[in-house]
């Protein structure tokens, strides 16, 4: 078996998990045989002083056939 690793990064207004759901949904549209999701790192962008979208940068890996 061969495991390959790809690198996305994904934001939301909804949170971490809701940003990290949207790497995945993203990934899914174009890979098959997703085995997991690994998130790297967190960041937020701010606006008056409150967070305006969350950001991921996931590295989501799949079983190549």
């Amino acid at each position: 078996m061969v495991i390959k690793v790809i690198e996305i990064l994904a934001s939301s207004p909804d949170g971490w998990e809701a940003a990290a759901q949207v790497a995945l949904d993203e990934a899914a549209k174009s890979v098959r045989g997703i085995k997991s999701i690994y998130v790297n790192e967190m960041s937020a962008t701010v606006e008056d002083n409150k967070i305006k979208n969350y950001r991921v940068n996931a590295k989501i890996s799949f079983e190549v056939q």
